[in-house]
C-alpha cells in the first residue's frame, strides 16, 4: 500500500507516538477528554458508545478561537502552524503526523498535508502514500470525513488513524458476510448506501487509489473542478478493507456522525443522548445521516 519517497524511518513510528504523548500531556498540548463507555448491541454488531464526561475544555478552546477570528477577520487553521508539541514525525514529503489534541481514544494521530489542501478535495496518491506509511509501522483504522455533512470539524485536509486490531473493530464480525461482485461489494446489514472491498498491504499506493476511486464511482461520487468532491463521505480503510458511506447529514436528532460511527464507534454528550441513541437504535442513526437503498 505504500509506494513513493518517504521520510519516516521504519520501525519509528510507535515509540515517537508513545514519547510524543507523554510530552504533550505534561506540556498541556494533549486534552484528551475523559469518556465513559457502554455497549450497545445490534445486528451482530457490539456498538461502542462513549458518552462525554468533561467537553467544557474543548468548549473553552473553541469560543477562544472564535474571539480570535472575530478580532482577526482570518479563519483559524490548527494545523498551520501545527503546535509542535503535538507534532509525531514527517511521513513523507507532502505530510506530517501530529497527536489529536482532543482525544477520546489514546493514540489517536492526524495525518495532515504540509501546505493547504480542502478537506472536500477527494484523496490523491500522495495521500494514499503517506497513511500507508503509516499503516505498515501498526495496525489500525484510517478514516476521513470528506467534507462537513460527513463530520469534519477542520476545513484543512487530515486523515485520521487509532490504533485497533482488526477484531476490535465492532463491524468486524459483519465483514465476515460481505457479498464482493468483482471486487466491489456491500455489508448485508447495512441497510444504507456504501460499497467495501479488500486491500491487500501488499499493493501500491497507486492501486489502493484505483480501488478508492471504484468505490467512490459505485456510490455515485465524482470529481468536479480542481479535484473537488460532488458530495460528502466517510471513508474508512484498515490493511485488509476499504469502505466508503456517503452522507446526506452531519447528524440527527442532535446526535453528530463521523467516519467512525459507521465503524459501530460513537460518541453522544450525556446521559439524555445515549438514551436517545438507545431509542433510535444506532443503525437507523446511521441510516438516517446516510442514503437509504
Amino acid at each position: 500500500m505504500n509506494q513513493g519517497k518517504i521520510l519516516l524511518e521504519p520501525g519509528t513510528l510507535w515509540t515517537r507516538i508513545k514519547k510524543t504523548t507523554e510530552l504533550a500531556l505534561k506540556s498541556g498540548a494533549l486534552k484528551s477528554i475523559p469518556t465513559k463507555l457502554e455497549i450497545i448491541e445490534q445486528n451482530g454488531v457490539k456498538f461502542v458508545v462513549r458518552i462525554l464526561e468533561n467537553i467544557n475544555r474543548k468548549i473553552a478552546e473553541q469560543k477562544k478561537r472564535d474571539h480570535e477570528v472575530a478580532k482577526t477577520g482570518k479563519e483559524f487553521n490548527p494545523f498551520l502552524p501545527y503546535e509542535v508539541d503535538l507534532f509525531v514525525a514527517d511521513i513523507s514529503p507532502t505530510h506530517v503526523c501530529i497527536l489529536n489534541k482532543f482525544n477520546v481514544v489514546d493514540y489517536h494521530l492526524l495525518i495532515i498535508t504540509r501546505a493547504f489542501e480542502s478537506q472536500e478535495n477527494l484523496l490523491t496518491l500522495e495521500d494514499f502514500t503517506a497513511t500507508g506509511a503509516c499503516l505498515e509501522e501498526f495496525e489500525g483504522l484510517v478514516f476521513y470525513n470528506g467534507g462537513k455533512l460527513a463530520g469534519a470539524s477542520q476545513p484543512h485536509k487530515h486523515l485520521q488513524i487509532v490504533p485497533f486490531a482488526e477484531t476490535d473493530i465492532p463491524i468486524s464480525p459483519l465483514l465476515k458476510a460481505a457479498k464482493l461482485e468483482t471486487a466491489i461489494g456491500s455489508i448485508p446489514e447495512f441497510p444504507f448506501v456504501h460499497a467495501f472491498t479488500n486491500l491487500d498491504m501488499g499493493e501500491s499506493a497507486e492501486i489502493t487509489l484505483e480501488k478508492y476511486h471504484t468505490l467512490l464511482q459505485t456510490v455515485g461520487i465524482k470529481p468536479l473542478e480542481n479535484n473537488i468532491q460532488s458530495g460528502a463521505y466517510n471513508l474508512l480503510m484498515t490493511r485488509k478493507w476499504m469502505l466508503i458511506v456517503p452522507r446526506q447529514y452531519d447528524e440527527f436528532e442532535t446526535i453528530s456522525v463521523n467516519s467512525l460511527g459507521f465503524a459501530g464507534a460513537l460518541l453522544v454528550k450525556n446521559q439524555e443522548q445515549m438514551q436517545l441513541l438507545k431509542d433510535i437504535t444506532p443503525i437507523n442513526l446511521l441510516s438516517k445521516v446516510a442514503f437509504c437503498k
